[in-house]
């Protein structure tokens, strides 16, 4: 499981009774309006409330400190606003409030360059060619590792098992996809308030929560394509702007709206932006990380798993760089990739055709729960020019994509498989099953990899098994 992280509390936060965060007393309304920017670009934040305060008292303090609610989750105390001011942080408390929209506009040289050296770990994850092969079973290699069509002979997954998609949206009208997608838990949260519109849970510019979710539960038989558990539900819950970049509020909304729907499982093939890591400690960082934490934590409590891709930057998790690579900011062991590092979360690595660790994949022990296909272009199959996993794409194609972000949802499906054999069992005993239904799976040699076949720092608890999950 991911590392226990206690968010440390810093002096600046008030403490009520019992040593929790107490809610603000509503400041007075500004003495001029002048005070307030009226014509400089908007950005959201997230803010950090106690737990259950009034909306009154969060929508009075946002005006009186020039911003304006967006949207407020009043069971963990979180509000999301908009406001011009550049000092709206500091008017709030650096401690409470943050902004990845307005750092990533506005970021020093150091941070800029660090940032455009990051999208690296994005372009691996493209789409390295689209399929035209009339039957396409025979090149789901990742299907035939993880046993998933002899578990489809058993069980294929229940339609009252959903499995949430957080991610850029999906293709409505993909064949593979149109009868596993449920349109009416759908939502976008780009905004951080829920958007029910199809529109705004819909794919536009990025194909890349299509192609997870097809992994998770697509099914087309004209073309022999099938997903890990095609016979379950999926929602779209649209986090990834058009520019690629997720936002906390985002993640909030994705959170709360998977908790509000009771979704069995989410499957997160994404880190919390600007990141990479988040610090509790840090101003700023403090309010994201605790605002994430929270709806990460509400989710479990309402029965949801998340699942997490472990990462594309080939590092160890449990001894994190020197400095965060996207905003050069000190960083240690206290310090989380959300939501990925958070309690509770499934952390997946990945793994290429040879069932060994992919040369991308982030890997560390008590960092990495299980591993499952992410594909590797160093590992190819016999007569194969791509060793990276198909899947859905747009315009109703089938193309293949390297990355954590394509094992991550192996093991949601193998996770929904487990939630429909056994219905109402608690995200902490789907997570157990999942780990203990793995394939023990020894360290290769590479010092990096430490620990036994049973648990170690580049497989976790092993390689996803979907025929061990439906047995």
């Amino acid at each position: 499981m991911s590392r226990f992280r206690s968010l440390l509390l810093p002096a600046a936060l008030t403490l009520g009774v019992g040593g929790v965060l107490a809610a603000p007393v509503a400041a007075a309304e500004p003495t001029a309006a002048a005070e307030c920017d009226t014509t400089s670009t908007p950005y959201t934040y997230v803010v950090l409330y106690h737990p259950r305060t009034p909306q009154a008292v969060v929508d009075a303090e946002l005006a009186a400190k020039c911003g304006e609610r967006v949207a407020y989750y009043p069971e963990i105390g979180v509000a999301v606003a908009s406001s011009r001011n550049a000092d709206f942080a500091d008017r709030i408390g650096v401690y409470r409030a943050y902004s990845g929209s307005r750092e990533v506009a506005h970021p020093d040289t150091a941070a800029a360059v660090a940032r455009a050296q990051a999208r690296a770990e994005v372009e691996t994850e493209e789409t390295v060619d689209v399929v035209s092969t009339a039957d396409l079973s025979a090149q789901q290699w990742d299907m035939h590792m993880i046993h998933a069509p002899e578990a489809h002979a058993i069980n294929e997954g229940s339609p009252s098992v959903t499995v949430g998609v957080l991610d850029s949206g999906i293709e409505p009208t993909h064949p593979a996809l149109v009868d596993s997608l449920d349109p009416e838990t759908s939502v976008g949260c780009n905004t951080g308030a829920p958007d029910t519109r199809p529109e705004a849970w819909a794919s536009t510019n990025i194909d890349h929560g299509t192609h997870v979710a097809g992994t998770i539960s697509g099914k087309d038989t004209e073309r022999g394509f099938t997903g890990v558990a095609p016979g379950v539900r999926i929602a779209s819950v649209k986090v990834v702007n058009d520019e690629g970049y997720i936002y906390p509020e985002a993640a909030v909304c994705g959170f709360m709206w998977a908790a509000e729907h009771r979704f069995e499982v989410t499957n997160n093939s994404y880190y919390v932006d600007p990141g990479m890591f988040y610090c509790p400690s840090q101003p700023g960082d403090a309010a994201a990380y605790e605002a994430v934490r929270r709806a990460v934590a509400y989710s479990q409590k309402r029965g949801v798993l998340n699942v997490a891709a472990a990462g594309n930057s080939d590092f160890d998790l449990a001894d994190p760089p020197a400095d965060d690579p996207n905003r050069q900011h000190p960083v240690n062991s206290g310090c989380a990739i959300l939501p990925k590092g958070l309690d509770g979360v499934v952390t997946v690595s990945s793994v290429g055709y040879e069932a060994t660790k992919s040369s991308f994949s982030n890997y560390g022990l008590r960092e990495v729960d299980v591993a499952a296909p992410g594909g590797d272009r160093d590992q190819l199959p016999p007569g194969a020019t791509s060793g990276c996993i198909l899947s859905t794409v747009f315009n109703g194609q089938y193309g293949t994509k390297c990355g954590t972000s394509m094992a991550a949802p192996h093991a949601a499906g193998v996770a929904a498989l487990i939630a429909s054999k056994r219905p109402q069992l608690p995200p902490q005993a789907i997570s157990a099953l999942l780990r203990a239904k793995a394939d023990n799976m020894p360290c290769p040699d590479d010092d990096r990899c430490t620990g036994p076949a049973a648990y170690n720092s580049f497989y976790g608890h092993g390689l996803v098994n979907a025929l061990a999950a439906v047995k």
